[in-house]
């Protein structure tokens, strides 16, 4: 009889393990690492040079009817 750690059922075929290249699984892990990184990355700072002039045209806008909306002190 086989030992138990070679089959995972009676009669079935005996089981191998996969081999592992030690470095490519680790250059596979800091590949992956590398890209949820880069993806937050993009999310956080991948606009184009159109949107920032469009956020930055709204803000001025928006900052100009504020300004026009405010009341002048009198003259106390």
């Amino acid at each position: 009889m086989e030992s138990p750690s070679t089959t995972c059922d009676p009669g079935s075929q005996p089981v191998t393990a996969e081999i592992v290249n030690l470095r490519r699984a680790r250059k596979a892990k800091t590949r992956a690492e590398k890209e949820r990184e880069a993806e937050a990355n993009r999310i956080a700072f991948g606009r184009t040079k159109a949107e920032r002039k469009a956020t930055a045209a709204e803000r001025e806008r928006a900052g100009r009817a504020i300004d026009s909306h405010r009341r002048e002190p009198t003259g106390e």
